[in-house]
């Protein structure tokens, strides 16, 4: 009997989730993370590190939110638990995003020093740059070469050459 039971103990996994939530979230951290706890916990995870990530402006548009609070949390949980959690977060009005990845790769002093990263500005490409240099000269009107209304034998470059 022992032995079946041994056997239907699931393996847990450890994991990193990126929880997103919204710019409202901000000014109550501690409810916030208390959230994505009730989240993993209510699926049988156990939570190592959880941490407020940092927050910033959204690259788009979310559930009309340009802002976001990003909260990390490490945690170990059932395999069958990452789809849960993420059922979870689409049905939440708090929570707009998830993202679960392995991290059996981390130790705990490596999840504690994680920290968010400086947003660092990119040139952008040329072709999306402001252009500064005002209107093109060479559309507007014919060119001065332009003299398709002409017929051909007026036109200075199908003249015959002279004959010395």
């Amino acid at each position: 009997m022992a032995k079946k039971a041994a056997e239907k103990t699931e393996k847990t996994n450890q994991y990193e989730g990126m929880f997103l939530l919204g710019a409202g979230a901000a000014a109550e951290v501690d409810g916030s993370m208390n959230t994505v706890r009730g989240i993993i916990e209510r699926h049988g995870g156990k939570i190592l590190v959880i941490k407020k990530w940092d927050e910033r402006k959204l690259a788009y548009e979310m559930k009309k939110q340009k802002r976001g609070l990003y909260v990390i949390a490490y945690f170990t949980a059932p395999s069958n638990a990452v789809s849960a959690i993420e059922r979870d977060v689409n049905l939440s009005e708090d929570v707009l995003r998830v993202m679960v990845t392995d991290a059996e790769h981390l130790n705990q002093d490596e999840m504690n020093a994680v920290e968010p990263q400086p947003i660092i500005k990119e040139e952008r490409p040329s072709w999306e740059r402001p252009d500064d240099r005002g209107p093109r000269r060479d559309f507007g009107g014919p060119r001065r070469d332009d003299r398709r209304d002409e017929p051909r034998e007026a036109r200075p470059e199908a003249a015959p050459a002279a004959k010395e």
